[in-house]
């Protein structure tokens, strides 16, 4: 079985995030990157996946040469392939799952891996968006994925208030949730090996920048809480300020 799983390189989620001089993206002096925690569940069901149904794991990265380092930690966990596709420019959503997807339908797997989301944007789109490109079907937020020797395959999703069960069937796209495994930690073995494992780079396909970044501002600063009384008495002048100030009833 072919298994691929893209990953991405974000900041640290313990990272102090700086606008840069340009007002249009992070200042990146000081930051650690990491493998996107969702990306990491990713890997994780790759690899059981592989150890049940046998054959290989890749995983695939598109950006720039900094990306090395989240696609060593990968095979440092265990996955056989790691391949960078190199563009150095800011993409979109689009434009990432372009790259993507062309590569993924040259490598023609069985099964494709992506977290939920990527931590850096937020935007939760490149992995279905590469199942429309591709004309697979996807199934997003899983946390539970039971795949069986005929192709078929059952799992859960987290949706409000619960979970559904999605029945489909292989090739197919899924988004790894938090819950539907632990990821392993690399092992030392496991990280001396990966440093001779050799990263396939290409090019990435061109694509069209769609969405621009007109300014990145963080959020404003919250009002300091105030204490209204500590009793009963209280309760006419806090439902006044409720509706006065705050607006929320």
């Amino acid at each position: 079985m072919k298994i691929v799983v893209c990953i991405n390189h974000v900041p640290d989620t313990e990272t102090r995030i700086k606008i840069g001089a340009d007002n249009v993206s992070i200042d990146r002096a000081g930051v650690n990157f990491m493998m996107s925690p969702y990306d990491e569940i990713a890997v994780e069901e790759g690899l059981r996946i592989r150890d049940r149904f046998k054959g290989e794991v890749i995983v695939i990265s598109l950006g720039s040469d900094l990306h090395k380092e989240t696609l060593r930690k990968a095979l440092a966990m265990g996955v056989d392939r790691a391949v960078l596709l190199k563009d150095d420019a800011q993409r979109d959503s689009f434009g990432v799952a372009q790259g993507l997807a062309a590569e993924i339908s040259a490598l023609k797997p069985d099964v494709v891996l992506f977290g939920r989301q990527s931590i850096d944007f937020d935007d939760a789109q490149v992995g279905t968006l590469v199942a429309e490109m591709l004309g697979l079907p996807s199934v997003a937020v899983v946390v539970k994925l039971e795949l069986h020797d005929d192709g078929s395959v059952v799992c859960e999703r987290e949706i409000e208030g619960g979970h559904e069960v999605v029945l489909t069937r292989l090739p197919a796209v899924f988004l790894a949730q938090k819950g539907l495994n632990e990821p392993r930690y690399p092992s030392l073995k496991g990280i001396m090996a990966a440093k001779n494992k050799p990263i396939e780079e290409k090019a990435a396909l061109p694509a069209e920048v769609r969405v621009t970044t007109l300014a990145l501002r963080k959020p404003a600063a919250k009002n300091p809480g105030r204490i209204v009384g500590t009793d009963a008495a209280a309760v006419p002048d806090l439902v006044r300020l409720l509706h006065e100030e705050a607006k929320i009833i």
